[in-house]
């Protein structure tokens, strides 16, 4: 059929029949008609000396005046030695690339494959970090088109809003998505490297903490707390300053973590903070305090209870509550401000003017090595007579402290000086 006589008319009124069959527009067009009733534009072309078919869609998706300028634009292509079935295979094949490394996708992937090394609790929060903050933005954006700039304009949308620990979260989670693609070969160079000093920062605040002068009054006034408060909210503050181990950790721990023949309280990783069982060794001290703590709960698993519902553990506020009573809130002369975790600072301080191995007080506060080489050859035993001995002194330096407060002398200050 001419194409003068070609109309949308004799597209739309064409039976299948028995076989495919073609009418043709001319210059090679044709409407492909299938038994099935389908209908197919296709051009049929010669390019370097093969005879050639390019599918342009299907009838009525594709109307004639369409399929006329598909056809147009392939000749064009021709032109200039261009195969129109080639380039538009290629095309495709970009398409698929694109959506395969969008942002969103290659995001999904890397959290999939890193969640297994993560508590669930953990993965959950990145998860929804990303779908907060991040994918609005970039999840549709192929991985490759990702500049720096784009990065930094996200970051700076969020700390807009002054959530500046999530702004250096989110920073870090796209910088270990861009790294991730890097790796596996989707993307040459981490567009989120080398832009950690483009964040804004806050001024760190410290956990208030008690100063070294102010010890021997502090534990004056914690020795006569059962009179005023409740017995087992003192001995858990004692038994913090023994170890100095987080409050959390303290506060939930169970009467099966404690080895009172070996002298050693292990803390299981899954209730610490780096996911790593922590070894506290026990000072003769901390063993009497908790005898005296197991005479009021050692009935239940918990080693500090709830008053109100034995099942869960004390609340932080307890022994927060009880420090202010002491009048170390900030707002009494002559006392700073203290926390319970403060203790870990106090403590820090004193081991390492004393000469303790620093590596020995990293360890006994269960902080992670940053040293990537270190931190695979470190073990939750290393330098575990060292801390013993270390938190026995401690210990005995902390009953001196009290001694001193209690018969109001000053502070000697070559106590307990590390014996070389």
């Amino acid at each position: 059929m001419a194409s003068q006589k070609f109309t949308d008319a004799t597209a739309k009124q064409a039976k299948p029949e028995l076989k495919d069959y073609k009418i043709s527009d001319g210059g090679g067009l044709h409407l492909l008609v299938k038994a099935n009733g389908t209908k197919c534009w296709r051009y049929a072309y010669r390019y370097a000396g093969k005879q050639k078919l390019l599918a342009i869609g299907t009838y009525p998706a594709v109307g004639l005046k369409a399929a006329r300028e598909a056809m147009a634009a392939a000749k064009a292509k021709l032109a200039t030695n261009v195969d129109p079935s080639q380039d538009k295979r290629q095309a495709k094949q970009q398409t698929k690339l694109a959506d395969t490394n969008a942002f969103a996708n290659l995001a999904k992937e890397w959290w999939t494959h890193q969640k297994g090394t993560w508590t669930e609790d953990h993965a959950n929060r990145i998860w929804r970090r990303f779908e907060a903050d991040v994918l609005p933005v970039l999840g549709q954006r192929p991985i490759g088109d990702i500049s720096p700039q784009d990065v930094i304009a996200l970051v700076r949308t969020i700390e807009k809003r002054d959530a500046l620990d999530v702004a250096q979260r989110i920073l870090q989670d796209v910088r270990r998505v861009c790294r991730y693609a890097v790796q596996t070969g989707r993307l040459a160079h981490n567009p989120a490297n080398e832009l950690a000093d483009t964040l804004k920062t806050r001024k760190q605040e410290h956990r208030p903490s008690l100063p070294r002068e102010e010890l021997p009054t502090f534990l004056r006034e914690l020795h006569s707390y059962h009179e005023r408060g409740r017995l087992l909210t003192k001995l858990a503050i004692d038994l913090l300053l023994l170890t100095f181990v987080r409050s959390k950790e303290l506060r939930g721990a169970n009467w099966e973590e404690f080895n009172f023949e070996e002298k050693l309280w292990r803390v299981p990783a899954s209730r610490m903070k780096m996911k790593t069982e922590h070894l506290v060794p026990l000072s003769n001290q901390a063993v009497e305090t908790l005898a005296q703590i197991q005479a009021i709960s050692g009935e239940y698993p918990l080693v500090f209870p709830s008053e109100r519902e034995r099942k869960n553990f004390m609340s932080d506020n307890t022994m927060r509550r009880a420090i202010f009573k002491l009048g170390y809130d900030g707002n009494t002369a002559g006392k700073s401000k203290c926390v319970p975790h403060g203790f870990r600072a106090t403590a820090s301080s004193i081991l390492n003017e004393q000469g303790f191995n620093p590596d020995a007080i990293e360890r006994q506060l269960a902080h992670t090595e940053r040293n990537g080489v270190r931190a695979a050859y470190t073990h939750h035993a290393r330098y575990l007579d060292d801390r013993r001995q270390m938190m026995q002194w401690w210990a005995d330096y902390l009953d001196a402290q009290r001694a001193q407060g209690l018969n109001g002398n000053v502070i000697a200050g070559n106590f307990g000086k590390k014996a070389s």
